[in-house]
């Protein structure tokens, strides 16, 4: 300890807790809170579920218009191009990235509480969702003989089975909003959701070789598919296309140089970048449009964009029993990423978001896209973090945003139709540089935390080696796992008090914290449960029983007669289930047989649940607020202190 020059002068009675009927009262005050949240008036209903009503009447349009004017048109610029190229990993037409932008968009403007997220199309849903249309759609014939192709050929189209997804995902999310599912944001750590986008990230890659070099490869799907991928890539290097090759390694360049080198020196001068990814996807169209490159070099391009905005369709609701389970799936990683997303901009920017609200947002955005030919939704970090730095202050820059994409949909789409997949594959794979680096961070979180460090590494190379699905499972498992192995360990220690003061610290670790003679403070740390009650009871059994050994070989034996006075510090007993408060009952009415018990610093949840048990019935045991008001009480009891008591 370290002695500061201000003083504390304490002078006041010596209090105990008292046991009252409000305990009782409180018991179910975790499912009224929760009802409480349904019992609300109409116009706080009405602006709880449409927060944009808040900051609508309140936006300060001299000062806040034209900032998310300028975003809106930035974010805009840049959907055309990662739209396009992102639904390409979902195997549907690219203009469903276009889509995606614009439908679900507009309902999380109105209904989400972040401001700046830019949602739509997102590369690791975007693949996951596409994995589930590659394995459910119709699979040409001369796919089916492939060895390693699940074909599972049913009749459907990758857009049935697209917006199939997108309805399900909207349905899990509205759900989980009902039930107040936004806390399942907690069982996904960040360390998990780090390790697995990493992994994914390396899945988006792999999908993105074929077009980059121009390859014809068999659709694979399942465990292990990007070791049979690899295996088929090296097999075809001799039928690379060497045009595609070139145009993709020149595009890869100027996107390379862009950011690393012109885009720090324009950012000096102005917020508003450079909008080089579309820039090289109008250069390669044009280029592809007069030079006729796409048929002499045989480039696969993007194929027929319709005109125009798409026509309602209704999921085909027989196909979702086969897909439900991979469904949730997405629908929970692409919360998790948006939720995390909008959290950092939260914090950075000192609002609050609503984990509860985002769901009902996220849900309500995939429910309206399944019906206009889109994929499952999220947030971009990269538009995000665009949106953001260019000025955009509401989630009005998303409805600009939104307003130009619909001119592009209704007049410019086909202008792209020769647009050669390779650039759009060279675009994804630069994106990707953020999430790919996303593997250094292993050196950290392995330096604070050996099992956070373990989860990680798992939850990477389970997506890695075998499938996404998997790689979540298995992080799941291990978190929850340590979760267990941590609980079940509570920490047991003898507390001293520095002389002179009502300071009481771990005697083995702080040397001037010094034993009371008669007394013994016991602290424990951590929650009484089923779990860890075995070894709660071992462990304070093996204490008392060296305490009463180590006191019968130093005491006169005639003191001994004089009860030793035991304290318990559980004001960090952070949860007592029924196992764990009879544990307790068991061991206060053992002890307080032999030795006067106190209790200190109980939690009102912790009370209720002891009440519930009549442990206070059945054991007379003081209730102290604090360990000095404890050990007051015990020396005016007990003038004559007995002994010394160490571990």
């Amino acid at each position: 300890l370290e002695e500061l020059s201000a003083r504390i002068t304490i002078d006041r009675p010596v209090y105990k807790q008292t046991l009252s009927d409000r305990n009782k009262n409180d018991r179910n005050s975790l499912w009224r809170s929760y009802c409480f949240e349904w019992q609300c008036r109409p116009k706080n209903f009405i602006k709880t579920t449409i927060p944009s009503i808040n900051w609508l009447f309140n936006y300060n349009w001299k000062e806040w218009l034209i900032r998310d004017i300028i975003s809106g048109f930035t974010v805009a610029v840049m959907n055309i191009p990662q739209g396009m190229a992102y639904a390409l990993l979902g195997n549907v037409p690219p203009v469903v990235g276009i889509y995606m932008a614009f439908f679900p968009v507009l309902v999380y403007a109105f209904l989400g509480t972040s401001r700046h997220l830019s949602m739509g199309s997102f590369a690791v849903i975007c693949l996951m969702a596409g994995n589930i249309v590659a394995t459910h759609s119709s699979v040409p014939t001369s796919l089916q003989q492939h060895p390693v192709v699940q074909s599972n050929y049913t009749g459907y189209s990758p857009m049935e089975v697209a917006t199939a997804i997108t309805f399900l995902v909207g349905t899990y999310q509205v759900i989980m909003y009902f039930f107040r599912l936004g806390i399942i944001c907690t069982l996904l750590s960040e360390t998990l959701v780090s390790g697995l986008t990493a992994g994914a990230a390396i899945h988006v890659l792999t999908s993105q070789i074929k077009d980059i070099l121009g390859l014809k490869l068999h659709q694979i799907n399942g465990p292990f598919k990007l070791i049979y991928v690899y295996i088929e890539i090296f097999s075809k290097l001799d039928t690379v296309n060497i045009a595609a090759t070139i145009i993709s390694a020149i595009t890869i360049t100027i996107l390379v140089t862009n950011n690393e080198m012109l885009k720090p020196l324009i950012q000096k001068k102005t917020v508003i970048p450079i909008p080089i990814e579309l820039l090289v996807v109008l250069a390669g169209t044009l280029v592809s449009n007069y030079c006729n490159i796409s048929d002499i070099y045989k480039l696969k391009t993007v194929g027929h964009i319709a005109v125009g905005l798409p026509a309602p369709m209704v999921p085909k609701f027989d196909l979702m029993p086969a897909i439900a389970v991979d469904s949730a799936i997405v629908a929970i990683i692409a919360y998790i990423i948006s939720l995390s997303m909008a959290l950092i901009f939260a914090n950075k920017l000192k609002y609050e978001v609503d984990a509860n609200q985002e769901l009902l947002a996220q849900g309500c955005g995939n429910l309206v896209g399944s019906f206009f030919s889109c994929l499952p939704f999220s947030a971009s970090l990269s538009r995000s973090a665009l949106q953001q730095s260019v000025g955009g202050v509401t989630q009005l820059a998303s409805i600009v945003s939104c307003v130009l994409l619909l001119a592009v949909l209704l007049w410019i789409g086909p202008f792209f139709e020769l647009l050669p997949r390779c650039i759009l594959a060279s675009l994804i794979l630069v994106a990707l540089k953020g999430i790919l680096m996303q593997a250094k961070d292993i050196f950290q979180i392995w330096s604070v935390s050996r099992s956070d460090g373990f989860i990680w590494l798992a939850t990477y190379f389970t997506v890695i080696t075998v499938e996404i699905e998997y790689g979540l499972l298995v992080g799941v498992i291990i978190s929850i796992l340590i979760l267990i192995v941590k609980g079940a360990r509570g920490e047991i220690c003898l507390l001293g008090r520095v002389p002179n003061t009502e300071v009481y610290l771990e005697a083995n670790i702080e040397p001037k914290a010094e034993f009371i003679p008669g007394i013994t403070i016991v602290r424990y740390c951590g929650s009484l449960n089923f779990i860890n009650k075995s070894y709660f009871e071992k462990q304070l059994m093996r204490n008392l029983d060296i305490i009463k050994e180590n006191s019968l070989n130093k005491v006169n034996p005639d003191l001994n007669r004089s009860k030793e006075i035991i304290i318990f510090d559980l004001k960090s007993l952070q949860y007592v289930d029924t196992t764990g408060g009879k544990t307790l009952k068991k061991l206060i009415k053992s002890i307080s047989d032999h030795q006067i018990v106190y209790i200190v610093g109980l939690s009102e949840t912790v009370i209720n649940v002891l009440q519930s048990l009549d442990v206070f019935k059945d054991c007379s045991v003081p209730l102290m607020p604090t360990v000095h008001d404890a050990v007051i009480t015990a020396q005016a009891k007990s003038l004559d202190p007995v002994y010394t008591v160490r571990l």
